[in-house]
């Protein structure tokens, strides 16, 4: 198990711009080169944005990302033609696959707090692709293939114990709450990465939310 804490992460987006992001792996102008991945993941992006803020259109190739909506509303378009409005409960993926070309902003007048995901594909190339599931239950898989991996969301009260599986590689995301992972005591924003884990038990301290992924490759 390697733990990384939430002010580990590093600090980008454009804080004048209403922009503030955590990033925990190798990201932009914040080049770490032992840090570049773990598993499939190659991002996990704590990402907050004021009313009005937001990404303007970019591209993005042979990456499959992940979004999941901590608070407020995101707004999403891209060149494929397609636009939705993501809420707390909703899992968003986009495939960029040879290349596809999006926006996100917070057109709501609430601040806006969401954890993005990017996952290299086992094979380059390929047609985009964009999905929203609504309301995803607690426990309930979301298989992301292009990936070889698997989402799991986990909502615990406090004093309720889980078993979270990882597979060779796992990646433990702390969304809200405090947890014992293992005996490893964890908070909001803190990860850890897991290898060749199988199972690990959780404990929640408090009420809690876990994003679990479960990668069978490295």
């Amino acid at each position: 198990m390697d733990v990384r804490r939430a002010g580990e992460r590093y600090r980008g987006g454009d804080p004048e711009a209403g922009i503030d992001t955590r990033h925990a792996f190798s990201f932009g102008a914040h080049y770490d080169p032992g840090n570049l991945r773990f598993g499939a993941l190659i991002a996990c992006n704590e990402e907050r944005l004021a009313p009005g803020a937001g990404f303007g259109e970019h591209a993005h190739s042979h990456t499959e990302i992940v979004t999941w909506v901590v608070e407020g509303e995101l707004t999403h378009r891209d060149s494929e033609g397609h636009e939705a409005t993501v809420r707390p409960g909703d899992v968003q993926r986009l495939s960029a696959a040879a290349g596809v070309r999006h926006t996100e902003r917070n057109d709501a007048e609430v601040p806006l707090a969401f954890v993005q995901m990017w996952l290299t594909p086992l094979e380059p190339g390929g047609d985009p692709s964009y999905e929203i599931v609504r309301s995803v239950a607690d426990s309930t898989p979301y298989a992301v293939p292009r990936a070889g991996a698997t989402l799991h969301v986990r909502r615990l009260t406090a004093g309720e114990r889980a078993a979270a599986p990882t597979g060779s590689h796992g990646y433990v995301h702390v969304v809200r709450g405090e947890v014992s992972l293992d005996g490893e005591r964890l908070g909001p924003g803190d990860a850890a990465r897991l290898t060749d884990a199988g199972e690990v038990r959780v404990l929640a301290l408090t009420p809690a939310e876990l994003l679990v992924w479960e990668m069978r490759a490295g």
